[in-house]
């Protein structure tokens, strides 16, 4: 594993960041992609992007290595929606064709699905169920694999389900989910905002559909990006929703405009892509992700979990705890105290978590160090058990 140092991440100057589900830092050569392909276009324009298309290989290449694929597979997107919305309004869903996905969805992976109502589709949703042995106390937690056998019928014609839900941490099982589609005929789309860059993802072996994910959480990359795998099966059911030059095989032969969009996910690159950013999200791959190996980070991140509950005070913190095949990158804790509050006065002293829907999530990285769990706890307790730092300081 390569040094957990500040060269790497010059966020550890600032304090214990612990909010990896969130918006990660840059790691140092994301942001120098990003001033070097900012500085060609300063100087020369247009002629300063003259590696436009290496740097967008370079990227499939190394989101292909994180996910065991093919780059063809492989598509450069800004977002977890826009994704969603290609697939939503281009799968050729009939009236009366059915969508299973769970009723605490992040906004990405419910609207778009939403949307096919209008076309007599009919989106059902699974029930919150206790998944984790320590009581969640009525927040959002997880589904079980007996209620998608129950709600899935001849109808249904895709599973859309987040591998992580960004609540509560709950993490599907991928290869049972995926095996369940395959033996029935079902399309499996997985949302991995939640989990590409912590934990394994290998849609080829677990028969997934589809694939988005945001690159700004746990890849370290910028916001405004993202990665979009497909099958090749399943590219060949999707209808075309964007088009531009870039989705054609003639590319920059603009006055051809003969209807060839590409058989491989550049398809779904449909217009001219942010180029800084991709040059970015490349660098954080290539920087922070594929030296370490996805394997040894998720095993790291549970470590540091472990660490951080061994030493959380049991009066002010109840770390959620799901069975090992549903462990996340996201710990969950019910606080005694209001999530945002803690947030916010950790915040003050160098420690910086999130807070969602009743939950305070801590969310290491590979790159955070045993120090600075201790370092982090150690201001989690002392916020947890006093008052608020700005109630002390306005009184």
């Amino acid at each position: 594993m390569i040094p957990k140092d500040s060269d790497l991440f010059p966020v550890k100057k600032e304090g214990v960041f612990l909010a990896h589900c969130a918006i990660s830092p840059l790691p140092k050569p994301a942001s120098d992609a990003v001033m070097e392909v900012a500085s060609s276009q300063m100087r020369l324009g247009g002629f300063g992007l003259t590696p436009y298309r290496k740097i967008l290989e370079d990227l499939r290449i190394a989101a292909a290595e994180l996910l065991s694929t093919d780059p063809d597979n492989v598509a450069f997107v800004k977002n977890t929606s826009e994704a969603m919305g290609m697939i939503a309004n281009g799968y050729p869903f009939q009236p009366g064709d059915e969508i299973l996905s769970y009723v605490h969805e992040y906004p990405a992976n419910h609207y778009p699905w939403r949307l096919q109502e209008k076309r007599g589709v009919k989106l059902v949703l699974l029930p919150d169920r206790p998944a984790a042995p320590s009581p969640a106390q009525g927040l959002p937690c997880g589904w079980s694999m007996d209620d998608v056998r129950r709600l899935t019928t001849e109808r249904t014609r895709i599973i859309a389900i987040s591998h992580v839900q960004f609540t509560s941490g709950y993490a599907a099982d991928l290869e049972e989910l995926g095996t369940f589609c395959r033996e029935r005929g079902i399309d499996l789309v997985v949302d991995a905002a939640q989990s590409l860059g912590s934990l394994v993802i290998e849609p080829d072996r677990c028969h997934i559909a589809a694939v988005a994910a945001s690159g700004w959480k746990w890849l370290f990359g910028p916001t405004g990006t993202g990665l979009f795998y497909t099958s090749r099966e399943f590219r060949q059911k999707l209808g075309d929703v964007l088009v531009g030059a870039e989705c054609m095989i003639q590319g920059e032969d603009y006055l051809n405009h003969t209807w060839q969009p590409h058989p491989t996910a550049r398809r779904f690159e449909y217009s001219t892509s942010p180029t800084m950013l991709a040059a970015a999200l490349a660098a954080s791959l290539r920087s922070a992700i594929l030296p370490v190996g996805i394997g040894n980070i998720q095993k790291e991140i549970f470590r540091l979990q472990d660490l951080m509950v061994e030493n959380l005070d049991p009066e002010s913190y109840t770390p959620v705890i799901f069975p090992q095949v549903h462990r996340s990158g996201i710990l969950s804790v019910i606080c005694r105290q209001a999530p945002e509050k803690i947030m916010k006065e950790a915040a003050l002293r160098g420690v910086f978590v999130s807070a969602r829907s009743g939950y305070l999530r801590l969310a290491p990285h590979w790159c955070t160090t045993d120090e600075e769990i201790h370092r982090a706890v150690a201001v989690l307790n002392e916020v947890g058990r006093s008052a608020p730092l700005s109630t002390i300081v306005k009184s």
